[in-house]
């Protein structure tokens, strides 16, 4: 009992002193932003700042339209997430759950698409919103999401492809349609692996820098990410706006993920038994 005992604690010990090895970077940032300039560049560096300065994120925020940056993410995040969770929720169930004729060579294709680099898209898809007027308006950062990704559909697919038939059977049995066995006895089942779609959506799209860089020109249409970076050129040599800023930034993903952490685990596992 002692042996086991001890290995326990020691096995917390461990992960204690991971955690606090990848959680170092992000406690400096936010520390870092709490300090004053001159205490940012001080040897040795100090780990704690001399006076906790809360308006250095107020400043910061302030000094350029981030509102606006704030707005145009959200709106691009949440819409994303909506259509990305709906699309790959219906793509993945008719996959799942239906037989028809070429089902297993179109999922070939679908799986196909996740081996082309975005960067051979690029210009084409540059090419195809130039075409529809869309170039310089958040349309083409939120519109593709509502055709799906490969990716998300193959997980939504396994944990669906886990599931006894009788469930759809029985409802069939009662009478209730198709769009009412999907919406009614399927999607809460998903609950799990659709809120793992929505983070993963969520952090990857809060986090796009090179999809708003290519398709937006006006500064009142930046994300949070091209606001940083044109905040970072004008703030170069100061470290402590730039810390305040990226913190603010963090602040959802980190939220979500805190938030969801339990149903990515459901979500990843029924995902790998399927």
């Amino acid at each position: 009992m002692k042996m086991k005992g001890f290995g326990r604690a020691a096995t917390y010990a461990l992960l204690l002193l991971c955690s606090l090895y990848f959680l170092f970077p992000f406690i400096w940032m936010v520390l870092t932003a709490l300090k004053t300039e001159a205490e940012a560049y001080v040897f040795p560096p100090k780990f704690l700042p001399g006076e906790f300065r809360l308006h250095n994120f107020a400043d910061a925020w302030k000094s350029q339209p981030f509102g606006g940056y704030l707005r145009n993410s959200l709106v691009v995040t949440i819409l994303t997430t909506v259509g990305q969770v709906a699309s790959c929720a219906l793509v993945a169930y008719g996959f799942a759950r239906y037989s028809f004729r070429g089902k297993g060579v179109l999922f070939m294709i679908l799986l196909g698409t996740m081996m082309i680099p975005w960067d051979v898209t690029m210009i084409p898809l540059y090419m195809e919103f130039k075409a529809l007027g869309w170039i310089n308006t958040l349309k083409p950062l939120i519109v593709p999401a509502f055709f799906a990704s490969a990716y998300y559909v193959f997980l939504l697919r396994q944990f669906l492809m886990g599931i006894p038939k009788d469930f759809e059977e029985a409802a069939r049995i009662d009478g209730a349609s198709e769009f009412q066995t999907f919406y009614s006895i399927f999607v809460p089942m998903m609950k799990a692996p659709l809120i793992l779609v929505g983070v993963l959506n969520v952090m990857g799209v809060w986090n796009d820098y090179l999809g708003p860089l290519i398709f937006l020109n006006s500064r009142n249409k930046y994300t949070l990410p091209l606001g940083l970076a044109a905040f970072k050129g004008a703030h170069e040599m100061q470290v402590i706006p730039i810390m305040a800023i990226t913190t603010l930034m963090i602040l959802l993903p980190v939220a979500a993920f805190a938030y969801a952490q339990k149903y990515i685990v459901e979500g990843m596992s029924g995902a790998l038994k399927g």
